[in-house]
């Protein structure tokens, strides 16, 4: 597919995205304007001002083409419940949430590869057997349980570790103001990594035991070639493009696991806020998390398919 057609797809793919998600948040039960439990002091007269205000009196396909028209122009509107802008709330947030998925997408790939080849080339031996129970864990690890236990153990008893939050309670500044944050998010972090690593590692066991059995490999062992040539040479080139096509579509998983651990932690990141957003039904922020998830879960699988291409060149003749 050409730089143009990826293009074309993002596009195409957005525009579904946002038709699926408008129809989703304005099928849900109740509403920040209903008028029920959720604001039980507001009178129908001024419901309905808030209506005409936030345009939610026009026909449902007038408000899906004026938040379009709107979000082409990175304006997702106005916050229900803070009055700010949607855009600059997110804007708020987002780099955090970001910096930990990008942490947590490369500890997921550097400890995977590592153990996943080092099971394979001791297949049947004690450190495979206990890789193999190591992932099994990992991948039946619910990670706000983890996070739980994490906290119990390493905040309260130990008390190592934060319990919640980015930074002390004491402001820190220069370098101390990031070291403070780094050891706030060493927990959340480690969660993301371990319940990731176990499906990947199993995966990369599996590709590299196909590897070792093939033609090629026994003939350049058969050459007497060292094991580190053979690794650099005949495995890692083999095993990167299904790796790097497999993360490509893990991001969805880890974008949505940060709803989920930015909760626990009391972490302000975008996660936390699409979380508060759908306690309160506020529609533009939810909305607009939405799109900005979609995007980058569609840019991070573009890039991915980049790097494939110059893993393995004979996919840009296809």
């Amino acid at each position: 597919m050409t730089a143009v057609g990826k293009l074309f797809y993002i596009v195409v793919m957005l525009f579904l995205i946002s038709v699926l998600s408008f129809a989703a948040v304005h099928l849900a039960p109740n509403s920040f304007l209903s008028g029920g439990e959720l604001n039980p002091n507001m009178t129908p007269e001024a419901i309905a001002a808030l209506k005409a205000i936030y345009g939610l009196d026009k026909p449902l396909l007038q408000q899906y083409f004026d938040w379009v028209s709107h979000i082409v122009r990175l304006d997702f509107g106005v916050s229900f419940v803070s009055g700010e802008s949607v855009f600059e709330e997110i804007q708020k947030r987002i780099g955090i949430t970001l910096s930990m998925n990008a942490v947590a997408m490369v500890g997921v790939f550097v400890l995977s590869i590592y153990l996943g080849i080092k099971a394979a080339l001791s297949y049947g031996e004690k450190s495979d057997f206990f890789i193999r129970q190591l992932s099994l864990l990992s991948f039946s690890m619910p990670s706000f349980y983890l996070a739980l236990l994490l906290i119990i153990f390493f905040s309260l008893k130990l008390e190592l570790f934060p319990i919640s939050g980015l930074h002390s309670i004491e402001p820190k500044e220069g370098i101390a103001y990031y070291i403070d944050m780094a050891w706030h998010l060493v927990l959340p972090v480690f969660v993301m990594i371990f319940v990731s690593i176990g499906s990947m590692t199993i995966y990369i066991r599996s590709l590299t035991l196909e590897i070792l059995k093939s033609d090629y490999y026994f003939f350049a062992r058969s050459r007497g070639l060292s094991e580190k040539v053979l690794l650099f040479r005949y495995i890692l080139p083999n095993l990167l493009p299904p790796i790097v096509t497999l993360l490509g579509l893990s991001l969805p998983g880890l974008i949505g696991g940060s709803v989920i651990l930015e909760s626990i932690f009391g972490i302000e990141g975008m996660g936390q806020l699409f979380y508060q957003s759908a306690l309160a039904r506020d529609y533009p922020v939810i909305m607009g998390i939405l799109m900005i998830g979609a995007f980058l879960t569609l840019l991070g699988n573009m890039i991915a398919d980049l790097l494939l291409m110059k893993l393995n060149p004979f996919m840009q003749r296809v």
